[in-house]
């Protein structure tokens, strides 16, 4: 194993973090209230709460749920809302009682949400009303008691609040008709809480903080057990690889990518909380000129995001007349960052977009590349203080450099497993304590991690390991391609050939460009054999293309 410091890209970041630094995350959030209180904490639609007023509200929430509801500690309560104000109140409120989190999509259809609430024994849920007919649909056979509704804008300013709630529920008609048993209004809840009533739980690193659902593209969603451990290391990781950066109060981070999501609850929510930062909450980012009007009104120091998002700002022509120049990081997970999307980033905003790993069982973050790279370099980066990477092959034995098999990952932030689900468990956690990440990838000499694809979305031409990641690289760099996946299509003679789905930029663009061009670039087993052109690509809930569903198609 090799680390950054002995890469030569030593940021001075330690070997090894101290996961005792927090006995909890409650422990962390509670010292972020007390040192900056006075700073602002998070924004949305023209509304900002400090510290203390996130303290304060989540505090009472806390209290309502333990005094009025009678929730014990470890009981698991839903949240199920984009994001809003109301997001960290009733997360830090749960998390505070010592509560579970168990966070839903909003966009779930009901019967992914009745799987999600029966599975984890949900007691209690926190949604925002235009996802209350979804509810009423998936109820049946569940076991939630107490349901807390709100509207979008409940927490923003007078008279926004009521002209917001009026426009989605009247106007745009985004609240759908819905009928529900007894419902409690989420401000009535607040208005509830006695702060003096908080009993603050004894809470440690062995409990349970969140279950985080994952492995719906690849079958029926399982909940990953997160630890308080894993967060608070999570956080602790992050916050150490990029604090040469950062300055504790001064920080403003865009967080488009919905809290719900591990990759924004631990890097936005957490890291940034923890030094002070201002949190501004884009509640519908796929609203491209709304999401560029109001950066506009910020000298924003850092952004996370995914590829398909990074390509959507940088094909909008207000953005790229935005002021950069106090942008620190831009950091994108969630799916592979494209070389073409990388350049154009540094291009427009002269700092480089920086790659990032993990999955949702890993709290998220596993590698990241050094703060310190100017330029896009292909690699997921190195492994982040406390964490191993092995790539293994089948039988479970290390490979060699440069050598592709499946990475592993070992760490304080690895999850212990998946909510009653021990033959999951058993095939995703190694004897040794190692998570399979089910993603094929090879290290490098200097420690560098390359992820090549999925394992479940690898073709195979006439013997030949054909991987979309690589296809679409490619592809994306034609000038006339908005966007682009790839997939594997059975075929008589070769097993299987490459199907490519495009999104056009140029309205000119011909199937035989595009195959001409990837004949230029590839060898011609990687070559697609067919073109498809559409409109628009199918993505989940933070932008990730959804290669699964364009095969099921």
């Amino acid at each position: 194993m090799t680390y950054p410091w002995q890469s030569g890209y030593d940021q001075g970041v330690p070997k090894e973090i101290n996961p005792n630094e927090y006995s909890s995350i409650n422990d962390l959030l509670e010292m972020s209230f007390s040192k900056f209180a006075a700073k602002p904490a998070f924004h949305n639609m023209g509304t900002t709460l400090s510290y203390g007023d996130i303290d304060r509200l989540s505090k009472k929430f806390a209290s309502f749920l333990q005094n009025e509801l009678n929730l014990k500690k470890g009981e698991r309560v839903a949240i199920m809302m984009p994001n809003i104000l109301q997001y960290p109140v009733a997360l830090f409120g749960v998390l505070r009682a010592g509560l579970i989190a168990v966070n839903v999509n909003p966009l779930y259809t009901a019967r992914e949400l009745e799987h999600q609430l029966k599975d984890a024994e949900v007691s209690t849920i926190i949604l925002f009303a235009n996802s209350a007919h979804t509810l009423e649909k998936a109820m049946k056979g569940c076991r939630v008691k107490h349901i807390i509704l709100t509207q979008v804008g409940d927490m923003l300013k007078f008279p926004k609040n009521h002209i917001v709630n009026f426009v989605l529920k009247k106007v745009k008609k985004m609240v759908p008709d819905y009928n529900l048993p007894v419902t409690m209004d989420f401000l009535d809840c607040l208005g509830k809480g006695d702060e003096t009533k908080f009993a603050r739980p004894t809470v440690t690193h062995s409990d349970i903080a969140f279950l985080q659902y994952t492995g719906g593209t690849t079958g029926v969603a399982k909940g990953a057990i997160l630890t308080h451990k894993n967060i608070v290391s999570n956080m602790i990781q992050a916050r150490a690889w990029i604090k040469n950066l950062i300055s504790e109060g001064e920080e403003i981070i865009i967080t488009p990518l919905p809290l719900y999501h591990i990759f924004s609850l631990t890097a936005n929510c957490f890291v940034f909380n923890s030094v002070g930062a201002l949190n501004v909450l884009i509640t519908n980012p796929r609203d491209i000129p709304g999401f560029v009007k109001e950066l506009k009104k910020w000298k924003f120091t850092s952004i996370t995001g995914v590829n398909t998002l990074f390509n959507a700002l940088l094909n909008n022509q207000d953005f790229v007349r935005l002021d950069f120049s106090h942008l620190k990081v831009a950091l994108g997970g969630g799916m592979a960052v494209q070389k073409s999307v990388a350049d154009k980033w540094k291009l427009v905003t002269r700092r480089p977009l920086i790659e990032a790993y993990g999955l949702t069982e890993t709290s998220p973050a596993a590698c990241i590349n050094p703060m310190t790279l100017e330029n896009y370099n292909g690699y997921i980066g190195l492994p982040i203080p406390s964490t191993i990477v092995e790539i293994r092959d089948e039988e479970g034995k290390v490979v060699g450099t440069d050598e592709i098999g499946e990475v592993c990952i070992k760490g304080p932030q690895v999850t212990q497993g998946y909510w009653n689900r021990p033959d999951e468990t058993a095939k995703a956690i190694t004897t040794d304590g190692f998570f399979k990440t089910g993603d094929l990838g090879f290290m490098t000499a200097q420690g560098f991690v390359k992820i090549v694809d999925r394992k479940k979305d690898m073709i195979l031409v006439s013997g030949f390991n054909v991987y979309p990641n690589e296809i679409e690289e490619i592809i994306s760099g034609h000038p006339k391609v908005l966007e682009c996946a790839a997939i594997g299509m059975p075929d008589e003679k070769s097993g299987e050939v490459v199907k490519l789905f495009v999104v056009k930029k140029d309205a000119s663009l011909t199937e035989a460009e595009v195959i001409a061009y990837a004949r230029e670039n590839m060898t011609s087993y990687k070559v697609p054999k067919k073109v498809e052109f559409r409109a628009e690509l199918p993505k989940s809930n933070v932008g990730k293309i959804l290669r699964k569903d364009l095969r099921g198609q």
